[in-house]
């Protein structure tokens, strides 16, 4: 047996070689791959067909298929609505892939006009251009959404929710909170983002305080806090006692406290999990 774990140069090789393997695979129904002294002057060969590559890959290729299923969901959209399904990235050139979206879109067929590995920058360009204010781009509309729901914590540590997952961008909420404890001087505004009812269980993104609020029985102060975010995904988060004439706010950029992909969808899953 041929064990390269700690040869870190042979696995780079060896993936290497996976990844021509692969992109052939769509073309062709077998494929070898061939690597000279691998390691330890040890020559590496093997042959690989495009079934036994479907099978060891049909679980990452069924998350395909359910990531789809849950932006339809995520929108509210049944599949007879949708009038193109484009392809993007690399991947969606495997034979197996393109076929189970095919099926689950009743044989509809699937939009390759654009190349794939190229569909992610042509659309990044294009949100940039209309951003800049391009005139030649003045009736195109680009949407942009939340990926997880915002809001700030309130006693108890519950999440209490201004903006919800997917709301479109640019967007601005407005809740009306109050306070805890008779004769309450100032309340603490934390910003969260997640799905979880607990704010333990979701991200912090920022917090202030708010001083100066007038004393009286709990319940009787009214503070006004606004979540308002541009088409830029920056979100300004005020708070403000109008009978006291105070207010404070912050400024959350688009990568404060930015959780990956990987962690967003996490959040998602457990949210659903949970429900």
């Amino acid at each position: 047996m041929l064990v390269i774990r700690s040869d870190k140069r042979a696995l780079q090789r060896l993936r290497t070689a996976c990844e021509r393997a692969k992109r052939m695979l769509s073309y062709a129904v077998q494929t070898s791959i061939e690597i000279d002294s691998l390691h330890g002057g040890i020559d590496f060969y093997a042959t690989i067909t495009r079934a036994k590559f479907e099978d060891m890959n049909k679980s990452f290729f069924s998350e395909c298929v359910e990531t789809v299923e849950k932006c339809l969901r995520d929108a509210e959209m049944c599949k007879a609505s949708i009038d193109d399904v484009v392809l993007v990235g690399g991947t969606t050139r495997v034979p197996k892939v393109k076929s189970m979206l095919q099926d689950m879109f009743d044989g509809k067929e699937l939009c390759m006009s654009v190349n794939p590995d190229e569909d992610v920058a042509y659309g990044a360009a294009i949100h940039a251009a209309v951003l800049s204010g391009d005139e030649m781009l003045q009736d195109v509309l680009l949407v942009d959404v939340t990926p997880l729901s915002l809001g700030v914590r309130t006693i108890g540590g519950v999440m209490t929710l201004l903006i919800p997952r997917n709301t479109t961008i640019p967007t601005k909420k407005e809740k009306v909170f109050t306070t805890c404890y008779d004769n309450q001087s100032s309340v603490l505004i934390q910003v969260y983002q997640g799905e979880s009812v607990s704010t333990d269980e979701n991200n912090l993104l920022g917090q202030f305080r708010l001083p100066g609020i007038e004393r009286a029985p709990r319940g009787v102060p009214k503070i006004n806090v606004t979540f308002e975010i541009n088409a830029n995904g920056i979100m300004d988060v005020s708070a403000e006692d109008k009978v006291a004439r105070i207010k404070k706010k912050i400024t959350i950029t688009y990568d404060a406290g930015r959780l990956s992909t990987e962690e967003i969808e996490r959040m998602v899953q457990d949210a659903n999990y949970d429900r």
